[in-house]
């Protein structure tokens, strides 16, 4: 007959796993189990079933455990896990992709009704139509308001109603009408809450980025740095250009106001003594281009008076008639 274990070695046989868990997995995800029943977590392990691991236990055991094993081998980022263990929370350890494996736990949702004293996740709107319940049952509609009528013997609401608002409790009514209508407006499973990868913890939104969002935050990021730098005149690579353009800006305003010069400033000084050098230059073109448009009009006028003889012919006047 088998010895069952003590309480003892239960925890000294979870310390040695979560331990092992921590040395081999560098990724972890922190997942809120809240109204995850056994059933539905064992078909989320399976499904993780591969590549990922889900350790579910007693915030204070999970703490302990990862408390002794940073001390004992000095990997101090271990204790950024002891923050997140707050509430009914359970550890998704993974080799795989992030993203993908948080998708795939996001496939293991249950729906389920709505009990009382229960804090409502979402918005619950009762539909209108025939619910199918009888004339007596009227009464649950009418201490919540809801606008019905008689329809073929049975109670019809006409208009939707939002029956719980996010964030509210459940009341017994709103229970016992919803369970009455058939209605499971919630759904439960594991919710990823943090993500920690090799020592950093970051909120699971960030999986959400595709490559265009990091550049243009990138960009952005880029640009402040510049701004930055321009204005406190500290030289970085991202303000290096500006910072080349303003110079040669100041170098060559030096020159015009002094007799200081060099081959560009020449340039500049000579087309701001006598613009109308840069304007006689450009008149042949011009007029070259007056003269193609007279041409291009004259040959026109011919084309349009060419019509008038054939028509002339066609009428049968020759010249020797």
């Amino acid at each position: 007959m088998a010895v069952k274990p003590s309480k003892a070695d239960k925890k000294i046989a979870y310390d040695q796993k979560l331990c092992q868990l921590l040395d081999e997995y560098s990724q972890i995800l922190v997942a809120a189990a809240d109204n995850v029943g056994s059933n539905q977590l064992q078909n989320i392990r399976k499904g993780l079933r591969g590549d990922s691991i889900v350790l579910m236990g007693k915030n204070t055991m999970m703490k302990r455990s990862i408390r002794i094993h940073a001390e004992n081998t000095g990997n101090k980022a271990f204790l950024n896990l002891i923050p997140l263990l707050v509430g009914n929370v359970g550890l998704i350890f993974t080799k795989g992709d992030l993203k993908e494996v948080r998708e795939e736990v996001a496939k293991y949702k249950v729906g389920a009704p709505a009990r009382v004293g229960l804090i409502a996740p979402i918005d619950v709107v009762v539909p209108p139509g025939n619910t199918g319940l009888d004339p007596s049952q009227t009464s649950f509609f009418q201490v919540l308001n809801i606008p019905t009528k008689i329809n073929k013997g049975t109670v019809e609401i006409i208009t939707p109603v939002e029956l719980i608002k996010k964030g509210d409790k459940v009341g017994s009514s709103e229970a016992a009408l919803l369970a009455k209508l058939g209605i499971r407006p919630f759904s439960y499973g594991l919710v990823i809450q943090s993500v920690y990868d090799d020592g950093s913890v970051f909120n699971p939104e960030v999986l959400d980025l595709t490559e265009d969002d990091l550049v243009e935050k990138f960009a952005t990021g880029v640009s402040m740095v510049t701004a930055l730098s321009l204005a406190i005149s500290y030289p970085t690579l991202a303000a290096a250009v500006h910072m080349f353009i303003n110079a040669y800006k100041n170098v060559l305003s030096v020159a015009l106001e002094t007799e200081y010069s060099y081959p560009h400033a020449d340039k500049v000084k000579e087309y701001l003594e006598d613009p109308s050098k840069f304007a006689v230059a450009d008149a042949p073109v011009a007029a070259a281009d007056s003269g193609a448009a007279a041409a291009a009009a004259a040959a026109t006028e011919e084309k349009k008076e060419e019509p008038a003889e054939e028509s002339d012919d066609d009428m049968g006047f020759g010249l020797f008639d």
